[in-house]
């Protein structure tokens, strides 16, 4: 297990999928049995909840940014405290465009089989920073 090669697959993850919403590379990185402990319920927990969320994010957001905070990686586990930051230019998740500048940190926890997501997990304050927003 190389922690280090481990760690670089979440950074092409942020890079490329997060901020630049690369689905191609999206499916690349992320296994077709992967499990998303963080969708929704009801809603599929698979692949395609990642093109959900970061299908969504981008069109509430322009100019998405990842910063790491904080990372620690053992065995096949990469934990990430990031911030993500954007405009928010358009509908997002219930709350219409501001206008305004928007960060929330999110803390995640994935599970690498193969180079590939296979497991993740995630807490993040998205829901309050949009609720500061609403009063815009």
């Amino acid at each position: 297990m190389d922690i280090e090669k481990n760690k670089a697959i979440i950074a092409r993850f942020d890079q490329a999928c997060i901020e630049q919403n690369n689905a191609a590379l999206m499916d690349e990185l992320v296994s077709d049995r992967v499990i998303n402990h963080a969708a929704q319920p009801g809603k599929p927990n698979g692949k395609e909840s990642f093109h959900h969320f970061l299908d969504a994010l981008h069109a509430g957001l322009s100019g998405i940014k990842v910063t790491v905070l904080h990372q620690a990686a053992e065995n096949d586990l990469v934990m990430t405290h990031k911030l993500i930051s954007g405009m928010h230019t358009s509908h997002l998740f219930g709350v219409p465009a501001s206008g305004q500048p928007i960060s929330f940190e999110a803390i995640e926890i994935i599970r690498l089989e193969n180079g590939k997501y296979a497991e993740h997990w995630v807490q993040n304050n998205m829901a309050a920073a949009l609720g500061t927003l609403q009063g815009h």
